[in-house]
């Protein structure tokens, strides 16, 4: 099987969950990481958010709004 290890993570979770611990414990983050990790999710997620905001404003002003004119 091509991918043997993927299919054994996946179907281990438990296992797979302490060894990213593990591994996040070794990991030291700098003064500057927490800051950095914040924007780039608002620089991610923000985009999105609008995106959905104004396919619903867009729908319930087609379902609604547009019969107020």
């Amino acid at each position: 099987m091509f991918f043997n290890k993927k299919v054994k993570r996946v179907l281990d979770v438990e296992k797979a969950e302490k060894e990213f611990e593990e591994r996040m414990e070794e990991v030291e983050l700098d003064k500057k990481d927490r800051p950095a990790m914040v924007i780039a999710a608002l620089i991610v997620f923000i985009p999105a958010l609008l995106l959905v905001l104004g396919v619903f404003l867009g729908v319930i002003w087609l379902m609604f709004g547009r019969h107020l004119y």
